[in-house]
């Protein structure tokens, strides 16, 4: 497997020949937006009404459960977040026995989904402060969910528009040290005993 990150909360996930992107954005963000084939978008966050598109990749939003080429989704709603506007979603991804929680755009501790996540191998979290979680309260959740690798994102990177603390902060909060990666390339083997932050690269 092997993952990418181009800003924000977007996520290249390849697993051999199916690709799933998660989160991708628009240009007005200050970054440049993800250009390639994929198998399915996943959207942690999305605008209410759902807009009926011919997309050329199948797109998940929302709660439930799906399976793009033998790879397991399941959505849970952050009921406290959502609204009439917006519908916020965590997810959890099943590829290749690695368990990965993507976290999105929360804000706010939310245990109602913990019980169904399970054991989490790696998880996806904000790391850069409001609007999002702050670093301390992400620190508080990482501790309750015990993943084996922690991905921080939206966090602050040359030429995104709004404020954004740095990854260092975060860093600092969860009391890991991480050079920053071009891509995590990982199998179920290589996950470590030990809980450890992957700070990656655009």
């Amino acid at each position: 497997m092997i993952i990418n990150w181009y800003g924000e909360g977007c996520f290249k996930i390849q697993v051999s020949d199916t690709v799933l992107l998660v989160d991708p954005f628009l240009s007005s963000v200050g970054l440049t937006p993800p250009r390639f084939k994929t198998d399915a978008v996943i959207e942690t966050l999305t605008a209410l009404p759902f807009e009926e598109k011919n997309f050329e990749a199948r797109h998940i939003r929302g709660a439930g459960n799906y399976e793009v080429k033998g790879i397991g989704i399941s959505g849970w709603t952050l009921a406290g977040e959502s609204d009439e506007k917006n519908l916020k979603t965590v997810y959890l991804i099943e590829a290749e026995e690695i368990r990965m929680c993507f976290l999105g755009n929360i804000s706010a501790p939310d245990n109602s989904f913990f019980e169904n996540l399970g054991e989490v191998d790696i998880l996806f979290i904000p790391a850069g402060g409001k609007p999002f979680l702050s670093q301390e309260e992400a620190a508080k959740m990482i501790k309750q969910i015990g993943p084996k690798i922690v991905v921080p994102s939206f966090f602050k990177v040359p030429g995104l528009a709004r404020k954004a603390e740095s990854v260092d902060a975060f860093l600092k909060e969860v009391e890991q040290k991480a050079e920053p990666q071009e891509k995590l390339v990982i199998k179920k083997k290589d996950l470590p005993a030990k809980m450890q932050v992957v700070a990656l690269k655009i």
